[in-house]
């Protein structure tokens, strides 16, 4: 008779399928099919990778777009219509999305620091840096900061070039690396672990984002 644990798993096989010579039940197919990837050895390889990919996206989100699209034109009084239509759009959204997606395809080409370098995590902490640079420059409105330190519009432009490179070209950076440090049968995993790192920072640096905002 059919055993009906078995007919429950595989309707259409019999018992013989997957009995072993000994006539004992092979159970590897049932192992196979419910095994989970060991998570532990996973976010120990990934630790500092993860933390990476956790502080680009914290960074970026932060500033993008709450600070950055509230950056106006010196010369908005003016009247002019680059100043007071297009400045925001075409230097925060247009401008970032497309030096991200330039960062993002450079990885193609080049592929430095290494998943091990103490550089990569120097140059995700100097990302840190953006943070005063948009504050200070002509973030309208301002309630506490009152200085204005980069008082022309190229500044904000070039600001937004360089965030949106980086965060293009070191986020992708540590999510290749991800997968690739782990063994092979945990890459796939990593992969997801990853991903997790990366929702968790735009999580994070969008709740911190409306401090800044409030504190400037």
């Amino acid at each position: 008779m059919e055993s009906p644990s078995l007919a429950t798993v595989l309707p259409n096989s019999s018992v013989e399928d997957e009995l072993e010579p000994g006539g004992t039940t092979n159970t590897s197919f049932l192992t196979k099919s419910t095994s989970i990837p060991p998570l532990r050895p996973i976010l120990q390889k990934t630790a500092l990778l993860g933390f990476c990919l956790f502080y680009v996206f914290f960074i970026s989100i932060i500033i993008f777009p709450s600070l950055s699209s509230n950056i106006e034109s010196v010369s908005k009084s003016s009247g002019n219509p680059w100043s007071t239509k297009y400045f925001a759009p075409l230097t925060s959204f247009l401008l970032y999305n497309f030096a991200d997606w330039c960062g993002r395809q450079i990885t193609a080409w080049i592929q430095a620091p290494g998943p091990k370098s103490k550089l990569l995590p120097t140059l995700v902490l100097l990302r840190t840096i953006f943070l005063p640079l948009f504050i200070l420059s002509n973030y309208q409105p301002r309630a506490h900061i009152r200085t204005v330190v980069f008082d022309q519009d190229i500044y904000p432009v070039v600001f937004t070039v360089l965030l949106g490179l980086s965060n293009g070209y070191l986020g992708t950076l540590v999510m290749v690396y991800g997968p690739k440090i782990v063994p092979k049968e945990l890459a796939e995993a990593a992969g997801v672990v990853m991903t997790f790192y990366v929702v968790l920072g735009l999580a994070v640096g969008s709740g911190c984002s409306v401090l800044i905002v409030h504190l400037v």
